[in-house]
């Protein structure tokens, strides 16, 4: 890696508005666009932002119209930049309409595109530029210029790539554009091709803008800086055309851990607007994806949490702490002691040692059935491994329930009874309903009495989802006696079976 001087300021200019509305099914309403504009400069505080492209429609318009109105009177209207294009006024008087101050104006930086596209050659593209950014120049905007598809365009000729430049290095342009724009190029050859260009053109300004094809956006990123490059475009949640452009959180993160250069990002505001352009995009990013993954600061296997409490052995500089998350240890079938016992910390709870390991051997044997035991769901589990005894005089064999639409459920139910299995089925009015009819039969042939349920409750953690533990307490009454049992269970069905089932087994312990 090439030493980096970390006094560099590095400027991110983020284009969700603009190039991440180019994803498959993304797009934004001009409320959404102001209020993600706000957060990328004010709450992330982001450098510049691309916001649109011109002459879309006029209901873009109204949106950009909003963006500028607001950024003007915070006086952040020279930090929004809107694409524009090489049609003299066109789109000049566009974004002018709308407030804006900032063209990127969008040129052929391949030769084929010119030539097969527009039906040019250089001079002439050349020629068309200048009077669009003459133009432009007049009506007070700044101008940037992209060349589109410079990757390719540099590789097939670097003749015209310089050509294009020296051709309108007189013009005023600000900030030349270079886009990686099908996202051909390994770190390698963007390092050795932007250090070529930084060469060649030493007093002008350069932008890299990476696309993530080959899933080496950020990677290309780090090549780029090496190589001299101060500004760097990115998106929200890596959202762009195909596989989408730059990671704004992992440019972020990676900037200033391996490179050692400090940006203007808010850290702790990142997973806030990454959550605020999933919900308004409708593009969910999966749960380990870099720095705002939902599942990122959790450890899962039982070795790292015992680790983490013994040394903070698998802790990284990439703490939850600097984007305002928290560190969480998976329950499931992997899970080991030091992660019960950091969850019952998050709770408050003591236990003993004895119980500490009743409680983990009932979270490792549910991970069996349920993919992750949730911290919310350990009090259900603690209260019911706390009301388990030794005893087992009734173990359930097999319980295959069938309900339908409009008709009854039915129970095909197999006990083993003090090591004899007794078999019979039943039909309800629902699932447990049926069970009962089923238990009845069989118990009344060893002579057991049911008692009468009296109360049926059913719990589901706060905040749980559809796939939570779910807590059945039931209330019995035998002759003068009430008492209570409890089951814990996935299955809404068989947490109120296990329950019963420990009615069985309590009542046929105290029987004389």
């Amino acid at each position: 890696m090439t030493k980096v001087k970390n006094d560099r300021r590095i400027s991110l200019m983020d284009t969700t508005l603009r190039d991440g509305e180019q994803t498959q099914g993304v797009s934004f309403s001009a409320n959404e666009k102001v209020n993600i504009a706000r957060a990328l400069l004010q709450s992330l505080k982001v450098d510049r932002i691309e916001v649109a492209s011109a002459c879309v429609s006029d209901g873009e318009q109204q949106a950009v119209a909003k963006i500028c109105d607001w950024a003007a009177e915070e006086g952040l209207v020279d930090r929004i930049e809107i694409l524009g294009f090489v049609d003299y006024k066109r789109s000049v008087d566009w974004i002018k309409k709308a407030g804006g101050s900032v063209i990127n104006l969008l040129a052929k930086g391949s030769e084929k595109h010119c030539r097969e596209q527009l039906g040019r050659d250089l001079a002439a593209h050349i020629d068309d530029i200048s009077r669009t950014v003459e133009y432009a120049r007049e009506r007070q905007l700044r101008v940037n210029m992209y060349l589109e598809d410079w990757s390719s365009g540099y590789s097939d000729s670097r003749d015209y790539v310089y050509g294009l430049i020296s051709g309108t290095q007189d013009l005023g342009i600000s900030h030349y554009l270079l886009p990686d724009t099908l996202g051909l190029f390994s770190p390698r050859e963007v390092f050795d091709s932007l250090k070529e260009m930084k060469e060649q053109f030493p007093k002008e300004e350069f932008d890299f803008h990476p696309h993530n094809d080959y899933g080496l956006a950020t990677a290309n990123v780090i090549a780029a800086i090496e190589a001299g490059i101060d500004n760097i475009h990115c998106t929200v949640n890596c959202l762009g055309e195909r596989a989408g452009n730059a990671s704004l959180a992992e440019v972020a993160v990676v900037t200033r851990d391996k490179l050692g250069i400090d940006l203007s990002i808010d850290e702790t505001q990142i997973t806030l607007v990454s959550r605020m352009v999933e919900n308004f995009s409708g593009k969910w990013i999966a749960a380990n994806t870099p720095v705002v993954g939902a599942d990122v600061f959790t450890q899962t296997a039982g070795i790292h949490a015992d680790g983490d409490m013994k040394g903070n052995l698998y802790v990284s500089r990439l703490t939850p702490e600097r984007f305002d998350r928290k560190r969480s240890y998976a329950l499931g079938k992997m899970s080991g002691k030091a992660s019960l016992v950091n969850n019952l910390e998050e709770l408050g709870i003591s236990l003993s040692e004895e119980d500490q390991a009743k409680v983990l051997q009932r979270v490792v044997t549910l991970g069996d059935s349920k993919h992750v035991i949730t911290v919310e769901d350990l009090p259900f589990i603690i209260a019911d491994v706390m009301e388990s005894k030794e005893y087992q005089y009734v173990d359930l064999i097999k319980c295959d329930i069938n309900t339908g639409l409009d008709r009854g459920s039915s129970v095909s139910l197999t006990l083993n009874i003090d090591g004899e299995d007794f078999e019979d089925d039943g039909m309800g009015n629902g699932g447990f309903d049926a069970f009962m009819d089923a238990v009845t039969k069989i118990l009344s042939k060893t002579g057991f009495v049911m008692p009468l349920l009296k109360d049926y409750e059913v719990h589901i953690p706060r905040g749980g989802k559809t796939d939570a533990l779910t807590e059945c307490i039931i209330t019995w009454q035998s002759q003068e006696q009430e008492f209570k049992t409890r089951g814990v269970d996935s299955n809404q069905v068989m947490a109120a079976v296990k329950a019963t089932t420990r009615m069985i087994n309590m009542k046929m312990h105290a029987a004389p």
